[in-house]
């Protein structure tokens, strides 16, 4: 899959030009492998040309807990509308603008909050990588999203995939709690993002 999105990558480049700068969106279930692909990607890119290439992990835009405590939203932390996707869609335009360094804000899963400021992005990058649960997703607010993309790219998993990986990421907690979440929180994101996406520039599977 890394080998096709960086083929998709390397020819949304040559058709805009070297010194365009690019924004990628790629999009996929919790536990999909996103993120983990968008970093091998942002890393191959980087080794071929230093300072190329920068990620934007959508998990950086969670409402913190105690917004969604008191919107009566914490239980779907991670469901589309605990994103502050107007914070979203204001980074995306300034990426488009070629700001210098703009410094982004970062999830840290060993908190469970987003840290303000956690990483800077270069003037100099010439691909962003956003990936994120619903960055394709067709609703409101998600869909006004699409223009800010240069490519956009979903990665499909099956079901009983998720449900293994998600397994694992719970592993602290008791079994019939993670199996509660994933049941009555990820693996309905899940499926809205496979039920809800917009049509993409490119779809990987297994």
């Amino acid at each position: 899959m890394e080998t096709r999105l960086l083929a998709a990558i390397a020819a949304a480049r040559a058709a805009r030009g070297p010194q365009a700068r690019l924004i990628v969106a790629l999009a996929g279930a919790p536990a999909s492998g996103k993120s983990t692909l968008a970093a091998a990607a942002v890393a191959r890119l980087n080794a071929e040309g230093p300072g190329t290439a920068a990620l934007l992990p959508m998990d950086g835009f969670h409402f913190d807990d105690t917004v969604l405590a008191a919107r009566g939203l914490l239980a779907r932390k991670g469901a589309p509308e605990t994103f502050d996707v107007a914070g979203l869609a204001h980074m995306l335009t300034r990426l488009r603008a070629r700001e210098p360094d703009i410094a982004i804000p970062i999830f840290d899963r060993r908190i469970e909050i987003a840290r303000a400021g956690a990483a800077i992005i270069p003037a100099g990058a010439q691909v962003i990588l956003a990936e994120g649960n619903y960055l394709t997703l067709a609703r409101a607010p998600w869909g006004g999203l699409a223009p800010l993309f240069d490519l956009s790219v979903r990665l499909d998993q099956p079901e009983e995939v998720l449900r293994a990986r998600l397994m694992a990421r719970w592993d602290g907690l008791a079994r019939s709690e993670a199996a509660r979440r994933i049941a009555e929180n990820d693996l309905p994101n899940g499926r809205l993002v496979a039920a809800e996406s917009r049509p993409v520039d490119l779809v990987l599977r297994p």
